[in-house]
């Protein structure tokens, strides 16, 4: 069973990736709101092949149409399609280069827009972060995960400071989402999917990264961390 739910969501992303990376490669992108109603399509889909049972707590945080930074902790790959779908706004992914890599993925992530940062390469990671500002500003939510990587135990690793930075440089807000459960469904380096797990996605308030200034880098990064783990009980 576990394998057929595996080979349904492969599927599931080869239907938005194979169209997307096309376009791109002939000069033909579409329009964001295209794109976004690919990606909310995929992950409604990915949500009903795990048949993940998702509850969503806070979305009246959403209601002030600002644009925001978007962090959240990282259990598992379907975090993912848990906050495209629980969230259901434009939004984009700050991701790892290697990611990048993977051929045709890769590419349907750069004509989507999502944001590529290279951990190695300093300047590249800097001017990453310059373009994710131009998207804030044009309107669009970014989203990072500042433990940079999926924790095995669902115990939180150390938060990086680029997405702070970040929020900082584009003097924006930041969201921040708790998400708990979804490493019963696919957890950290595994190929098992597990159907029919519960999902919690608290959205709490958000955090004004102009009230700590650059000064105040050690204080946001712990204020953020606090307000998502009080959400997730064995963080």
């Amino acid at each position: 069973m576990s394998a057929i739910l595996f080979a349904k969501t492969c599927v599931a992303m080869a239907r938005i990736t194979l169209p997307t990376a096309a376009e791109g490669m002939l000069g033909r992108g579409k329009s964001p709101e295209i794109y976004d109603a690919r990606l909310q399509a995929w992950a409604a889909r990915v949500k009903a092949i795990a048949d993940m049972r998702i509850t969503v707590e806070g979305r009246e945080h959403l209601s002030s149409g600002d644009t925001f930074v978007i962090m959240s902790n990282h259990q598992s790959h379907f975090d993912i399609p848990v906050i495209y779908d629980s969230l259901r706004c434009r939004i984009r992914m700050v991701g790892k280069a290697e990611l990048f890599r993977i051929p045709l993925f890769g590419s349907a992530m750069r004509v989507t827009g999502f944001v590529e940062v290279d951990r190695h390469n300093r300047a590249q990671a800097v001017a990453a972060l310059h373009g994710a500002e131009a998207a804030l500003a044009a309107g669009t939510n970014i989203w990072i995960a500042p433990e940079g990587t999926r924790s095995e135990t669902g115990k939180f690793s150390p938060f990086k400071k680029g997405g702070f930075h970040l929020a900082l440089g584009a003097g924006a807000r930041i969201l921040p989402v708790s998400i708990d459960g979804t490493k019963d469904v696919l957890p950290a380096h595994s190929k098992t999917i597990t159907p029919g797990k519960s999902v919690r996605v608290v959205i709490s308030a958000p955090i004004d990264s102009k009230a700590f200034g650059a000064e105040g880098m050690s204080e946001l990064m712990a204020a953020v961390r606090s307000a998502i783990a009080a959400h997730v009980p064995y963080a």
